[in-house]
């Protein structure tokens, strides 16, 4: 079976699926819905735009779109972190393996970024 545990692509669908699946878990409520809804447009948005820069046209597009995805990751985050403030995620053991994750993802995209950066200079 193959170790996927440093395929970002595999990982951030993986990421994206266990938000969709948390947030179908949510109350109802208005607030709930909201940020829920938002959390998987901005959790799949980093998912899709990861796969569009692998197929950028040039190095600038690549930088381009890996910086779309680490601010959709960002807000993911923040998302995440308002719903726990705010106790509107019941599931703590899985909310706690999302946001461990998310940081993960972000802090690969922000070293990646800078990598790719210092390579265009």
């Amino acid at each position: 079976m193959k170790n996927y545990k440093y395929d970002i692509e595999e990982r951030l669908i993986q990421f994206s699926v266990d938000v969709i699946i948390i947030c179908g878990k949510i109350d109802g409520n208005f607030a709930s819905q909201h940020l829920s809804k938002q959390l998987i447009r901005s959790a799949t948005a980093s998912a899709l735009n990861y796969c569009e820069a692998q197929s950028a046209e040039s190095s600038r597009d690549f930088l381009h779109k890996m910086k779309k995805c680490l601010k959709e990751l960002r807000e993911s985050l923040v998302n995440l972190k308002i719903q726990k403030g705010a106790n509107l995620i019941s599931d703590l053991q899985k909310l706690e393996q999302l946001l461990k994750e998310n940081k993960e993802l972000i802090a690969i995209f922000v070293s990646s970024i800078r990598t790719s950066q210092n390579k265009n200079k």
